[in-house]
């Protein structure tokens, strides 16, 4: 039976490459990806026979693309689809051919691996047992507030895609209507400099507020329990102790 095979590719370390996606990789006709280059080194990689044909699966030419996977799995092909990294579908192109080979009757497989999500809210170490993956959050002020605001009463961890440019306005925006929540900034998940920066909003705002940072970002915010949130007569304290400080040193100066 004709089978799209949407498969899960490394995130940034070629090693988590599974057997059972380069076995695949190797026995499709035809393959889809985001972009022919990237997925083009996981084939030299693992030294994977090249595909009948291989072509590109975008945002600019899904419409297009998805036609020829669908007439490609009519004419009895499997088809192999690929993203640049992690899964298909997951803020990535995949969601629209998957739903019209399912409505069309055809198998869809998928095949897991390496994906920015898990590998960040294992590694914040928040509770994992309910989440909910929120993508990439609004660019402007206003309409981040209102991302935020729906979610902030729900118990769930939150994890949210977000780029280098603009973390530093994306965390005092989440302290500001979450409250001064624990949290976590991954930065280049399984990748030669990869990091991760834990502590409360208030205090990671202060530490991306300039900081200029490359990668990839996945952040990871805990939800509405008094356990994960810093009270706020100790975030006071603390204020009026840097002040007290301040005072002193302000005095033998003098």
């Amino acid at each position: 039976m004709s089978t799209l095979f949407v498969v899960a590719t490394p995130i940034g370390n070629l090693e988590d490459m599974t057997f059972r996606a380069v076995r695949t990789l190797g026995e499709v006709e035809a393959l889809a990806c985001e972009d022919t280059r990237t997925t083009r080194a996981i084939f030299e990689r693992y030294q994977i026979p090249s595909p009948k044909s291989i072509f590109s699966y975008h945002d600019h030419n899904e419409e297009r693309a998805g036609q020829r996977i669908l007439a490609l799995l009519r004419g009895g092909a499997s088809v192999a689809l690929c993203s640049d990294g992690g899964y298909p579908g997951i803020s990535d192109p995949g969601y629209r051919i998957v739903s019209a080979s399912i409505e069309a009757g055809f198998r869809v497989e998928v095949l897991p691996g390496a994906g920015a999500v898990a590998t960040a809210l294992v590694a914040s170490g928040l509770p994992t047992s309910s989440y909910t993956f929120k993508g990439f959050p609004p660019r402007k002020s206003g309409p981040i507030r209102r991302f935020l605001e729906m979610e902030r009463e729900m118990p769930h961890t939150l994890v949210f895609f977000e780029s280098p440019y603009r973390i530093g306005k994306f965390l005092a925006s989440a302290r500001e209507v979450l409250g001064n929540r624990r949290a976590a900034v991954c930065i280049e998940m399984t990748k030669k400099f990869e990091a991760a920066h834990r502590g409360f909003l208030q205090d990671l705002a202060e530490q991306f507020r300039e900081a200029r940072v490359r990668g990839e970002i996945t952040v990871v915010i805990a939800g509405n329990s008094p356990k994960f949130a810093k009270p706020e007569e100790e975030e006071t304290r603390g204020l009026v102790d840097e002040q007290e400080d301040e005072q002193e040193e302000d005095e033998q100066e003098e």
